[in-house]
C-alpha cells in the first residue's frame, strides 16, 4: 500500500474518532446506559431479560415529589418588577379677594388612573373654619393647638378638583398664611403641597397708596440737590473773584507812538477767599445734608435687621431668616417650606413628622445632609433627622443620597425621634454646614 494512501486512512480514522467523541454530549439519554436513580433498583446489564425477574414498582420508577428537581440546562431570565409610577398629584392654593381670610384650593390628578388622596390645609393658632366646600370637616389633631381642615377624594384621571375655605380670626387685617397638602391614603406621605397668604383688601390699598421706589426718598434727594446748589455758587463766586484781568497797552492822547507802561514792582498777590457770610451757610448745609443721609441710611438698614434671625458665628454663610409655618423661607442655597408638623401622642420616646418643601435655588447641584436638620424642644434641647425613620417615611428612599438637582424641586417628610410628651417648637433647616439656614417657629 502507498504510504500516501497509509497516512490518508489514518488521517480519516482520527477525524471520525473526533467527531465520534464531540457527539457523545449530545447523544439522548436513551442511548446512554441506564444511570442510577433514586428510587430505581439497579440491574445488572446481561444479553437477555431473565424472565424470572420480578415486574418493578410502577411507583418506583417515579422521582420522589419532595426532593429538588434538577435545575434547567438553560437558566431562566429573572425579571425585575417595575415599581408603579408615582401618582401625577399637584395642589395649587390661591387667597380669595374677600373682607374675610378665604382660600380656593385646587387638586389636579394627571394621571391615567383614579387616585384617593386626603387633603388637609393646616390652620394657624387661633383660627377655625367659618364655611368649608363639601365633604370637609375641621379637626384638632391630639394634643395640638392649631386646627385642620381635611377631605377625603377621589380623584378621577385627568381631573381638577376645587376646594375652598373661609376663616375666623381676632386679627382681621393681619396677612394669614395656610398652607394645604395632598397625602396618600394614610395621610403621611405627601404628594404635592402648595401654600398662600391672604391679605386684607383695605390693608392692600393702604399699602399701594404709600411712596414707593423714588417717592420714599424725596426727603434725601431734596437736601442732596441744596447742597449741590450752594456748592455750585461758592465755585462760581471764587472762581470770578480769582480771574485776573487781561493787561493791555497804553496810548497817549494823542497820534503818536504807543509805549508801554513802565515796569514798576507789583506787590505779591493776595489769595482771595470767600466772604465769611458765604462760607458759614454752605458748610452748616453740607453738615446738615450730611448727617441727615446717613441717619436715614442708618434707619432704613436697622429697620430691616431682624436681631432675632442673625447668626450667632461669624463663619455662617448669608443670613438667617426666621419665618411661620407655609411661608418659603430662602437661605444660601435652598428655599425650605414647612406646612406640617405632626407628632405621635401619649408616649414618652415619640417621633415627630415635618412635610418639609425643598427647592433647589441655585444653577449646580447641591447636597445636604439629615444631621444639619434639627428641631428645639421648649427646654432648649434638639435632636436631628431620624435617617432611619425618614427613610422608612419616604418608602425606602434616601433623601440625603444623592444631590438635588439645579432648580428641582421634592416635598418630603423629615422624621425627628423626641423624648418626652412636648412637641418640638422650632425647626431649623440649612443646606451646608457653614449655612446660616432658615427657623421655623410650630404653632
Amino acid at each position: 500500500m502507498p504510504a500516501s494512501t497509509r497516512h490518508h486512512r489514518a488521517l480519516a480514522a482520527i477525524v471520525h474518532c473526533v467527531g465520534f467523541l464531540t457527539a457523545l454530549p449530545v447523544l439522548p439519554a436513551a442511548t446512554a446506559p441506564d444511570a442510577p436513580m433514586v428510587g430505581r433498583p439497579q440491574v445488572a446489564a446481561t444479553a437477555e431479560p431473565d424472565p424470572t425477574a420480578p415486574e418493578p414498582d410502577p411507583s418506583l420508577l417515579t422521582p420522589d415529589p419532595a426532593l429538588p428537581a434538577a435545575p434547567p440546562a438553560v437558566p431562566t431570565p429573572t425579571r425585575l418588577a417595575s415599581p408603579a409610577p408615582a401618582p401625577k398629584v399637584s395642589v395649587a392654593v390661591a387667597p380669595k379677594n374677600s373682607t374675610e381670610p378665604g382660600y380656593r384650593i385646587e387638586v389636579r390628578n394627571a394621571g391615567n388612573a383614579p387616585v384617593s388622596t386626603t387633603v388637609r390645609q393646616e390652620l394657624p393658632r387661633g383660627v377655625s373654619a367659618t364655611s368649608i366646600s363639601d365633604g370637609g370637616r375641621e379637626v384638632r389633631p391630639g394634643g395640638a393647638t392649631a386646627t385642620a381642615v381635611t377631605w377625603q377624594l377621589r380623584l378621577p384621571p385627568r381631573s381638577t378638583t376645587t376646594l375652598g375655605t373661609t376663616l375666623r380670626t381676632a386679627a382681621a387685617q393681619q396677612p394669614l398664611t395656610a398652607p394645604a397638602c395632598a397625602f396618600a391614603g394614610d395621610g403621611r406621605q405627601p404628594y404635592d403641597c402648595a401654600s398662600a397668604t391672604w391679605t386684607s383688601p383695605q390693608a392692600a390699598t393702604n399699602e399701594s397708596q404709600q411712596p414707593s421706589g423714588w417717592r420714599g426718598q424725596v426727603p434725601a434727594l431734596l437736601i442732596g440737590a441744596v447742597a449741590a446748589l450752594m456748592l455750585a455758587i461758592v465755585g462760581f463766586v471764587t472762581w470770578r473773584r480769582n480771574r485776573r484781568p487781561v493787561a493791555a497797552a497804553l496810548a497817549s492822547d494823542g497820534p503818536g507812538r504807543v509805549y508801554p507802561r513802565p515796569a514798576t514792582p507789583r506787590p505779591p498777590a493776595s489769595r482771595r477767599t470767600p466772604p465769611i457770610w458765604l462760607i458759614v451757610p454752605v458748610a452748616a448745609t453740607v453738615l446738615i445734608a450730611t448727617i441727615g443721609i446717613a441717619a436715614w441710611t442708618a434707619t432704613r438698614r436697622v429697620t430691616a435687621i431682624d436681631t432675632d434671625s442673625q447668626p450667632t458665628n461669624g463663619a455662617w454663610k448669608g443670613t438667617g431668616v426666621s419665618g411661620r409655618l407655609g411661608v418659603p423661607l430662602r437661605e444660601d442655597a435652598f428655599e425650605f417650606t414647612v406646612y406640617r408638623m405632626i407628632c405621635e401622642p401619649g408616649q414618652q420616646l415619640r417621633q415627630c413628622q415635618a412635610t418639609v418643601g425643598v427647592r433647589n435655588v441655585t444653577p449646580e447641584h447641591q447636597s445636604w445632609h439629615g444631621k444639619l436638620q434639627r428641631a428645639y424642644l421648649p427646654n432648649g434641647n434638639w435632636v436631628t433627622t431620624d435617617e432611619p425613620a425618614t427613610r422608612r417615611a419616604n418608602q425606602g428612599r434616601d433623601v440625603f443620597a444623592e444631590p438635588m438637582a439645579a432648580g428641582s424641586r421634592m416635598v418630603l417628610p423629615l422624621v425627628f425621634t423626641v423624648d418626652g410628651r412636648a412637641a418640638p417648637e422650632r425647626l431649623e433647616l440649612r443646606s451646608g454646614v457653614f449655612s446660616a439656614g432658615v427657623r421655623v417657629d410650630m404653632p
